[in-house]
């Protein structure tokens, strides 16, 4: 089964008047524009349907205006007015020519949504594509862009005087910039780990929490890398009640720690810090203060080097100050160390894996049903032969839309990904991810393992309202493919 990329056409109707209900699940970036913070941007966009929504929220009655700006003046800028008027709603796509009203695009390439007038703040919502070919108006790439906005006090279109203002936003690739509502931070890190002189190594460190009053949110998670030609990626877990001790040594040794698979934060080669939307943190400290965590490193060392020691480790910081949802991270993908006879061939160009999580069993499993997920961010992994991975999300057989798409995978560049927009997993949903494995350089099979010569195929899913359930593995039916292949399962 191949995942194949969704086309769906959306037939979106300009109201008349006020389409008051707002966007559900609601977009996922936002910036103030302005220091007063008077204005307000949000948006979202959908790489499958190749569309950008947009929600420009500004403190007045009157119109007001958005804009894509080359050098951030109105001058060759795509721009936007709209508002409320006496007659109704009005709404205009058009084109900056210079330090006067902008012209009408002959081609209206934006489609409002909702027009609304709530309590002296008026809200636009609109919608166009990513890509146009309209002279007119601004093409939308991966690169920072000159946002220009202006309103006035009235729903006659005229000069803003000083009611105006530019931003550069990656509206693509958006990051937010560090705001720490507070300085709180705890450090989980190794303790001067001596790295052996193997190609990899597991080091993992099992320790409680620090003190905490009550429950608490993470809202930042930051990597402290005393050793970046080695430390590959780590992630700290959180264990169950049976684990009653803390330790600090080789991962996997058949210790009660290896049972902490409930991922709470992680770190891979190549990314940086990553910070939580402002309406959801990850739980800590709810609860007993003796549970145990444990921080897994993996460290790379190809040149078999001697004599080296590391104390690297992450930096989380929370608050008190309890945001509106727990968030989660669900692992989803082929389960690490199958056996069975599962292997990657050598000499191949394009060999793809499947992992799938059916989450119809989640209700059996928690009890109890289960809420809609709301998902937000994704980070993919795979190892050295790893060339794609594909998260899809199937509900009725049929796929629905990608919960992470990486189409040049890069083993030394990984990071966390904030979706474009929050999408539903709905209970029953399948998420299916794909990797696409090139081993044509390679003389033996590649198998699925913890060694940066093995290989994986996952994806740390994160999302909100957190669920008691961390991983979702599958692995191949190996006696279906030993029967199609005439040959019978490795025992």
């Amino acid at each position: 089964m191949a995942l194949i990329p969704l086309l769906l056409c959306m037939a979106l109707a300009r109201p008349e008047r006020v389409a008051g209900d707002p966007l559900s699940p609601p977009l996922p970036f936002m910036e103030h524009l302005d220091p007063e913070h008077l204005v307000t941007l949000r948006w979202g966009f959908s790489d499958v349907q190749g569309t950008i929504t947009f929600q420009l929220s500004v403190n007045t009655t009157g119109w007001v205006g958005f804009g894509l700006s080359p050098n951030g003046d109105m001058f060759g800028a795509d721009i936007v007015t709209g508002g409320i008027g006496t007659n109704g709603t009005y709404f205009t796509d058009r084109h900056g020519e210079g330090k006067f009203l902008p012209a009408e695009d002959a081609q209206q390439s934006y489609t409002v949504l909702s027009m609304t007038e709530v309590e002296g703040q008026t809200t636009m919502t609109f919608q166009r594509p990513i890509r146009l070919c309209d002279k007119d108006d601004f093409d939308i790439s991966a690169s920072p862009i000159k946002i220009i906005y202006a309103y006035g006090t009235t729903d006659e279109i005229k000069y803003h005087f000083n009611r105006r203002g530019t931003k550069v936003i990656n509206l693509l690739r958006f990051m937010p910039k560090v705001s720490l509502p507070d300085s709180n931070y705890m450090n989980f890190t190794m303790n001067n780990v001596s790295v052996p002189p193997i190609h990899t190594y597991y080091h993992c460190r099992v320790m409680k929490l620090a003190q905490l009053n009550g429950k608490h949110h993470l809202y930042r998670i930051e990597p402290y890398i005393e050793n970046f030609d080695m430390v590959h990626h780590m992630v700290l877990y959180r264990c169950p009640p049976t684990v009653t001790k803390s330790y600090d040594q080789a991962c996997y040794g058949g210790d009660q720690s290896d049972s902490c698979f409930n991922v709470v934060a992680a770190w891979a080669i190549g990314g940086g810090a990553f910070e939580l939307p402002e309406n959801a943190g990850i739980p800590i400290g709810d609860g007993s203060n003796d549970v145990f965590y444990r921080l897994e490193m993996h460290y790379n060392n190809p040149s078999k080097e001697a004599g080296r020691t590391d104390s690297s480790g992450l930096r989380l910081y929370h608050t008190a100050k309890l945001r509106e949802h727990d968030a989660g991270v669900l692992t989803v993908g082929l389960i690490v160390a199958m056996g069975g006879g599962y292997v990657i061939p050598p000499k191949a160009e394009a060999f793809h894996a499947y992992g799938m999580c059916n989450t119809s069993h989640f209700s059996q499993v928690l009890n109890a049903p289960v809420p809609d997920l709301q998902a937000f961010s994704v980070a993919l992994h795979t190892h050295l032969a790893g060339r794609k991975v594909r998260a899809g999300l199937y509900r009725n057989g049929k796929q629905v839309n990608f919960l992470g798409v990486e189409e040049n995978y890069d083993f030394e560049f990984q990071q966390t990904m904030n979706l474009g927009s929050i999408t539903t997993i709905r209970p029953g949903d399948e998420i299916v991810v794909e990797c696409t494995y090139s081993t044509v350089n390679r003389t033996g099979v590649t198998t699925l393992g913890l060694s940066t010569t093995d290989e994986m195929c996952l994806a740390f899913i994160i999302y909100y309202p957190a669920i008691n359930i961390s991983t979702c593995w599958s692995h191949p039916n190996m006696y279906y493919l030993a029967a199609i292949s005439s040959k019978p399962p490795a025992q």
